[in-house]
């Protein structure tokens, strides 16, 4: 039986935000998958907490947001990092400093690890309509319910709200061939006392040593976690889009894929996941 949650949609945060945000940067950029377009802005689900988010001139506004979660969407934003910064350094390259203007706006999210997990888990091989959808599916068979402006929203589960899923209600959420790895992966976090969060805390290469002991989490999938939920800045994931601008750009078109992804830690280092959502934004918005 999941919890409900009632919303009072009259709390307004503000966050201050700077030039370089942009909520249509940010939800659509591969990153995230409980992000929908509503009204002026967006309206999605994170930590599970819902909110309406739009942009009122230099801030954030967030409906719904309760005074004691603003440091936490000050966190999810990631609204403390210079990315004028990152972007002044990333621009010396020419290609980047051409993908830099299509995607100027773009934060990388701080979402939670196993959600991420399971997220990027189901996009293997997949587009974002069929992802977005096997994760709200799940969310709403096995996560804690939210009413929020008239509407029913539902939390991502926690491990032991998931536990409780069989391959085939899986299958049901329209997770397809992945929906043994998602068992496999609850299986093995509650039986092996796996903390994601410590594994966090681990170095890059360790840490994704330890996401690949996971079935069906390669090295993109391993990466994405990385980058989207543990801030691991030097990881690159390459997907279809990221494949395509590389090997347009930066490398000969029969490139493997691992070394595709080798280059780009080491062109730009510690930066590589910035680089990697900006390529990626301008490839998806411009069909490379």
């Amino acid at each position: 039986m999941t919890q409900k949650t009632n919303v009072n949609c009259q709390t307004i945060q503000e966050l201050k935000k700077s030039s370089e945000c942009h909520l249509e940067h940010i939800f659509e950029c591969g990153q995230c998958f409980r992000w929908n377009k509503y009204e002026d802005g967006y309206i999605g689900v994170a930590g599970g907490k819902v909110v309406y988010a739009y942009e009122k001139d230099d801030v954030i506004c967030l409906e719904g947001a309760k005074e004691e979660d603003k440091n936490f969407w000050w966190e999810y934003f990631d609204l403390g990092r210079d990315y004028g910064e990152i972007k002044r350094e990333l621009e010396k390259d020419e290609i980047l400093k051409e993908a830099i203007k299509y995607g100027y706006g773009i934060r990388i999210l701080k979402q939670e690890p196993f959600e991420t997990l399971i997220s990027f888990i189901i996009s293997a091989n997949n587009r974002i309509p069929m992802i977005k959808r096997a994760v709200e599916n799940i969310s709403i068979r096995f996560g804690d319910r939210i009413e929020f402006r008239g509407m029913e929203f539902y939390a991502f589960p926690t491990v032991e709200q998931l536990a409780r899923a069989t391959v085939g209600d899986l299958e049901d959420c329209g997770t397809g061939f992945r929906a043994p790895y998602i068992a496999e992966a609850v299986r093995k976090i509650i039986d092996e006392k796996i903390d994601l969060e410590e594994i966090k805390k681990l170095d890059t290469d360790e840490a994704m040593k330890k996401l690949m002991e996971f079935k069906g989490v390669g090295p993109k999938v391993a990466d994405c976690v990385l980058l989207f939920s543990m801030q691991k800045f030097d990881a690159f994931p390459v997907d279809v889009w990221v494949k395509k601008i590389m090997q347009k750009f930066y490398l000969a078109p029969d490139v493997s894929l691992n070394k595709i992804r080798q280059f780009g830690k080491n062109k730009f280092g510690d930066l590589a996941g910035f680089a990697q959502q900006y390529l990626f934004y301008y490839a998806r918005e411009n069909k490379v």
